[in-house]
């Protein structure tokens, strides 16, 4: 071949060499700028995702209309819908109108026998209100609203019924000044002021066997005399507190089952009360006073009085200036605060903020209602005007006091970090700390690596290092088919097997973890102490496989001595020794059980890359060390380990990002219990477990949903911001190690 075409052929090379570089350059660059581009679309993403729970309340004015009334309100609601409202008026009148413009949809009068002497309402949900009249009778009624389509277009029938006849019931001789009623699927309980004394009725519900009739059989209630005017009246939802309070500010608690008084006190320093509520449920007591103060209370059983049950104050609130009327939302636990003149407040309780707060300017405001949804606002003024308000506040259960510090919440006696994000009842409140699972996650993440670092680790710098070439061609392959065993079956296995396998052999594993080390450092000894005609039988670097018998003869031997020891120790019940001797409470799906499942699924990744890390250190470093008269060991430690350290710390990183964001295993070995406790019997929750778990089942959109969002972005910067740390550490000991 000539000169000429030699050069030719190698400049084509070349050419070919420089585009095929080009084009690994570019499709490197590009998969990594994929990458990144694809994580910061995730950031985006959720961000865009969680954004809204933290968006602020607001208020828009509406309409303005005039309602023909002839007395002023008792009562003012609206149906699902927020198309039609509901006035009850001093006279007994009861209008249904077009919330939009004011036109009358329907009107009727109570069928009252005397003039209305005062009013009670049993809850929005039910819908159901009582009034008691002068004559000592009171009347129960419930606004309902049917709904149809005719002809494609929704069609709203309200009615006005009386569950209980037209007739009322009779309560006392005397006008009823004030009136409290409760209803329920077992009685009906109704308590009223009159002539100055508590009378009560409850009336209990028979239902026939044949006919399937309800009877009711009145029974009088002997309610003791009050020392304090009652001003407010009130009875809890399961019908077994009765709350009087006074304008004064001083309150009474009865129990409507013994029939006395149990707690007694003040709800304000001074200042008159100018409205009591109760919040969504029942259990909490709304008082606003005079001063702007809104107090939260509600009744809790204190273990310093012998268990007794008494009022606690949880929270207060300060109102823009004097609240004279509170209104409670129908299915959440916010409220609504507005003053005389127009100054309007929203609060949530729960968290205990102040989500919007107004001036509407109004004057001498007589009667407010919100809607079931929470997204409409009425308000009535003097001489019938009606002032429409759309109310934007969709997510105000959420805020960073509740995912992150203590809250006490309803029927708990302290408070407390809690996750509970559904339940059965609709009275229910959801409860979104983030705590117990950033806790647990963290918690399932160090047992694992407790148990995975130190074997995965170890047996790396074994195999890398000290183990026959041609073994750990067949080692390294076997562990990483470690790898490749689904987390499911992983999972599975650890719930259904190991988790009752421990729990029946609790002095078995305890022993074992004594054991091993024990009996393989004793074996090591002797082996030590073997003539070297024995010892050198077995091949440099193959002694790994003499431990196999004696680990599984140890194992073996444990379990066969567990009952034994347990007989002997522990009056046969190491469990209940442990929890009733010790107080460590044991939970068969727990952190033990976790650690050594999640464990056995990061030490493949723990392994593999750090055994690469030690197996690449240049040769010619340990053999000068070995040279200059370093031990194997003392070449090991110092400059094979310091130079494949950043290798071993990005292992180590990689394998706790793995039992962070692992799912399956916690899922199926934790019991998912969201409790924040260190101890290894008990089980846990974490942020990806509760993720998988919930987020099918949850609304779209709701705050739920956002919040399981939010618990994603929580995972999220928490495993950028471990994996920067570490990139950050794994540079410098690059920088330190690399040039030994």
């Amino acid at each position: 071949m000539k000169q000429s075409e030699v050069r030719a052929t190698a400049s084509a090379q070349r050419r070919w060499r420089q585009v095929k570089d080009g084009m690994t350059t570019a499709t490197i660059t590009g998969g990594g700028v994929g990458v990144l581009l694809s994580i910061l679309l995730i950031f985006f993403y959720l961000l865009y995702e969680i954004l809204p729970l933290f968006n602020s309340a607001g208020i828009e004015s509406e309409e303005q209309y005039q309602l023909p009334v002839a007395a002023a309100p008792l009562y003012l609601a609206m149906e699902e819908q927020a198309e039609v409202g509901f006035r009850l008026a001093e006279n007994g009148d009861a209008v249904f109108f077009n919330t939009e413009n004011g036109q009358q949809v329907l009107k009727r009068s109570l069928p009252t026998t005397a003039a209305i002497s005062s009013f009670a309402l049993e809850s929005e949900e039910t819908r159901v209100f009582a009034v008691g009249m002068e004559d000592g009778r009171a009347l129960l009624a419930k606004h309902d609203y049917r709904v149809s389509y005719p002809e494609d277009q929704r069609l709203i029938t309200p009615s006005l019924r009386f569950p209980y006849g037209e007739a009322g019931m009779e309560i006392s001789d005397a006008a009823l000044s004030r009136l409290a009623v409760r209803d329920s699927e077992e009685a009906l309980v109704v308590v009223a002021v009159s002539d100055g004394h508590l009378v009560g009725r409850r009336w209990t519900k028979e239902e026939d066997f044949l006919s399937a009739e309800i009877t009711l059989v009145e029974e009088n209630l002997a309610l003791p005399t009050l020392d304090i005017s009652a001003d407010y009246l009130l009875i809890g939802p399961r019908q077994q507190w009765l709350y009087v309070l006074s304008q004064q500010g001083g309150y009474r608690l009865i129990s409507l089952r013994s029939l006395e008084i149990v707690d007694r006190g003040e709800v304000t320093d001074g200042a008159a009360l100018s409205d009591v509520r109760f919040l969504l449920g029942g259990i909490s007591l709304l008082t606003a006073a005079e001063d702007g103060s809104v107090s939260q209370w509600f009744v809790v059983r204190n273990a310093q009085q012998g268990g007794q049950y008494g009022l606690q104050f949880v929270r207060q609130f300060t109102a823009g200036g004097p609240s004279a009327m509170l209104l409670t939302e129908h299915r959440r636990k916010s409220f609504v605060s507005i003053t005389d003149d127009g100054h309007l407040d929203i609060f949530y309780s729960t968290s205990q903020r102040r989500l919007l707060s107004e001036e509407l300017e109004l004057k001498n405001v007589l009667g407010m209602a919100i809607s079931p949804r929470a997204d409409r606002l009425l308000v009535e003024l003097q001489g019938g005007e009606i002032r429409s308000f759309a109310v934007e506040n969709e997510h105000p259960e959420v805020s960073w006091s509740v995912l992150w510090s203590k809250v006490w919440y309803e029927s708990y006696p302290e408070p407390d970090y809690v996750w509970q994000s559904s339940a059965a009842d609709n009275d229910f409140e959801p409860k979104y700390s983030f705590a117990p699972l950033a806790f647990g996650t963290l918690k399932a993440a160090f047992y694992a690596m407790l148990i995975a670092a130190p074997l995965a680790i170890c047996g790396a710098i074994y195999t890398a290092y000290f183990m026959a070439p041609s073994l750990r061609r067949k080692v390294k392959p076997l562990i990483g088919l470690m790898e490749a065993l689904p987390t499911v079956i992983l999972g599975f296995l650890a719930g259904l097997w190991l988790a009752p396998f421990i729990e029946r052999n609790l002095p078995a594993v305890f022993s074992i973890f004594i054991a091993l080390p024990v009996g393989i450092l004793i074996f090591a000894w002797l082996w030590s102490r073997l003539p070297v005609s024995v010892s050198r039988r077995v091949p440099e670097g193959w002694h790994p496989l003499l431990l196999v018998p004696v680990v599984i003869g140890l194992v073996i031997a444990c379990v066969e001595l567990s009952a034994p020891m347990e007989r002997a120790f522990f009056a046969g019940d190491m469990r209940a020794w442990l929890t009733n001797d010790l107080g460590i409470s044991f939970d068969q799906r727990n952190a033990l059980v976790v650690g050594v499942a999640m464990g056995f699924a990061v030490i493949p990744t723990i392994f593999s890359i750090a055994e690469d890390a030690i197996f690449s250190v240049p040769k010619h470093l340990s053999y000068g060390s070995l040279a200059l008269g370093a031990t194997p060991w003392q070449s090991l430690v110092g400059v094979v380990m310091p130079t494949a350290s950043p290798g071993i710390f990005s292992a180590l990183m990689i394998g706790m990002g793995r039992a962070v964001g692992e799912t399956m295993i916690v899922l199926m070995a934790t019991g998912n219990t969201p409790i924040m406790d260190a101890n290894i019997f008990e089980g846990m929750r974490t942020l990806a477990a509760n993720i998988a778990v919930e987020i099918g089942e949850t609304e779209v959109d709701s705050s739920h949903y956002r919040v399981l969002f939010l618990a994603a972005f929580v995972l999220f910067m928490f495993t950028f911001v471990v994996n920067t740390v570490a990139e950050t550490v794994r540079q410098r000991l690059r920088q330190r190690y690399g040039n030994l």
